[in-house]
């Protein structure tokens, strides 16, 4: 009895250990690191994660958001690219990655954007945190606010440069760089830094070359920032897009450089393989005017949306199926751009896009001078 007990306990260990050794081959691509995340860039799906929500260090990766609270500033016009920013005290006394800086020297936005995106100087960044918010201090707050907008539940930012010698809170996660990677990859205008392999200032005197080395050596890259240190490792946030489809990949804790870029290639390259990216055509004659009550028109035709595209399996681009809700009457006085419908874009019964319909324009309610006029119009028109 005994001897069979045993040999039955064996046989669940056995089963045991190979159903865990199952469940830890099951990713499709190997990554050596700490975490790592692959994102679709227009609808932030999450195609493949590993620990995405452990909190890490993320070393220079940190810029990501250094560089969007920058770009945002120049779109909004509070700060031009011409601007002339004068180098503190501070910002010239940051270690690490730098193009040393000299307090008291003037570089341009634009220099400064560059030497930050391609050369990761952390005396340049700590200048243009400094320039956009008064201070360092006030800028890392900033950051921290911005982070809390963009979902990044994970985060906490200590400084703008990703140095963690003297911290030990400056964390953050896989998913929550993607978010930022995401968001910074919006405004078209961080691709005229973050694709640059080389380039100088100071009139030649000062070489620029890329950290990261997915710009000169995968097809389709497009950013965006590396990051190492003792206790983050080595870090990357790569984006890339190939016949219409963005993907974001961070790689959060390799050992070494080879394993932070081999391990971003072999998921974009994963996702670019199994994934596509299709604008669904909308037939404009299955939209039907809505009968207008008590309206100044009688009808109004909804307005069909720009249809963004959606992102499914490889394959899959001829299965996707279109759902139209639309209301048949609606009450004066109408809206513009008053919601009238949707459009559910579905594959295997799952929605993966919707989009509005919506009024073209404002319809006045009828008030009773204008149904007399028209009464009036009538019977002139009889005689």
């Amino acid at each position: 009895m005994k001897k069979l007990f045993s040999a039955i306990i064996s046989v669940i260990l056995i089963f045991l250990l190979t159903v865990t050794a199952f469940a830890v081959d099951e990713q499709p691509v190997k990554v050596n690191a700490k975490a790592y995340v692959l994102m679709e860039q227009n609808t932030g799906q999450v195609l493949l994660e590993q620990n995405k929500d452990e909190k890490l260090y993320p070393a220079s990766v940190t810029k990501i958001m250094t560089l969007l609270l920058v770009v945002e500033a120049v779109e909004d016009n509070k700060i031009s690219l011409q601007d002339k920013v004068t180098t503190s005290s501070v910002a010239a006394g940051k270690g690490g990655s730098q193009i040393w800086l000299r307090e008291g020297e003037v570089m341009s936005v634009d220099e400064l954007l560059k030497a930050t995106a391609v050369y990761s100087a952390n005396d340049a960044c700590t200048a243009l945190g400094e320039f956009v918010a008064g201070s360092d201090e006030a800028f890392v707050k900033r950051m921290n606010e911005r982070a809390g907008e963009l979902g990044m539940k994970n985060t906490h930012f200590d400084n703008c440069t990703g140095l963690d010698d003297e911290t030990t809170t400056h964390l953050t996660t896989a998913y929550d760089i993607a978010l930022m990677s995401r968001e910074l990859m919006k405004h078209e205008l961080i691709k005229n830094y973050t694709t640059v392999w080389m380039d100088t200032l100071r009139d030649g005197k000062t070489e620029l070359v890329n950290t990261n080395k997915l710009i000169r050596f995968y097809e389709g890259a497009t950013g965006l920032k590396t990051g190492t240190t003792s206790k983050a490792g080595c870090c990357v946030s790569a984006t890339a897009t190939r016949e219409g489809t963005s993907l974001i990949a961070v790689v959060l804790g390799a050992d070494n450089s080879t394993d932070r870029f081999e391990g971003a290639k072999a998921i974009l390259n994963w996702g670019f393989a199994n994934y596509s990216t299709v604008t669904p055509s909308l037939d404009k004659k299955l939209v039907t005017d809505v009968k207008v009550i008590l309206g100044e028109e009688n009808t109004i035709t909804p307005q069909v949306p720009k249809i963004s595209s959606v992102l499914v399996p490889k394959g899959r681009e001829n299965d996707i199926l279109q759902d139209i809700s639309l209301v048949t009457e609606v009450e004066a006085p109408v809206e513009a751009n008053q919601v009238l419908g949707t459009v559910s874009v579905k594959l295997d019964g799952k929605e993966i896009g919707s989009y509005n319909l919506t009024s073209p324009k404002f319809v006045e309610r009828l008030t009773f001078s204008v149904v007399f006029m028209r009464m009036l119009g009538c019977l002139c028109r009889k005689k």
